[in-house]
């Protein structure tokens, strides 16, 4: 499946993964939807922007200082990757992918606040995904991993505010 999705060469692949890439690197992406749908979307942007950064947060401290430490796995090999963009990888372990699991905390949480905004997330979302594979960052499993880390992390966001409050407030 790696090589599969590696072997990808289209005009758009070569064009617009690399964007990509660049755009969620440091989480630049996701900050800025954030900071537009705050802007502009009224409290309902600002409370979708909220959750957001929120859950990418959770994902990303799970994924990069609990995951990776854990569990040590090397990058897919070169001949996996028919292409020159195999120079560039991390030194970091592969598994689970952070980028994919800041991408889905991060939709998964505006689409829980903010669904149609979600949908719109989404798109970026799989395109980092992809483009983790595409490079030869990661395995697949390692962005299903990292897919799964965001998911929970949205779904502790959701469900955060109304356990703290059972806590405060028993009975």
């Amino acid at each position: 499946m790696t090589r599969r999705i590696a072997l990808w060469d289209s005009a758009f692949a070569r064009r617009v993964l690399p964007l990509v890439e660049s755009a969620a690197e440091h989480t630049k992406l996701w900050w800025g939807i954030a900071v537009g749908m705050a802007a502009v979307g009224g409290y309902r942007g600002r409370k979708a922007a909220i959750a957001g950064l929120a859950s990418m947060a959770a994902a990303e401290l799970v994924s990069n200082a609990v995951c990776k430490p854990l569990y040590e796995r090397r990058r897919p090999p070169q001949r996996l990757i028919p292409h020159e963009d195999v120079h560039e990888r991390p030194d970091s372990s592969s598994f689970p992918s952070g980028h994919t699991a800041a991408a889905v905390g991060f939709t998964a949480a505006v689409a829980g606040t903010w669904p149609w905004m979600g949908a719109l997330c989404s798109v970026p979302a799989v395109m980092v995904a992809t483009e983790r594979i595409h490079r030869g960052a990661h395995y697949p499993s390692d962005v299903a991993a990292g897919a799964a880390i965001g998911l929970a992390g949205a779904c502790l966001v959701h469900h955060a505010p109304c356990l703290l409050l059972r806590r405060l407030l028993p009975g």
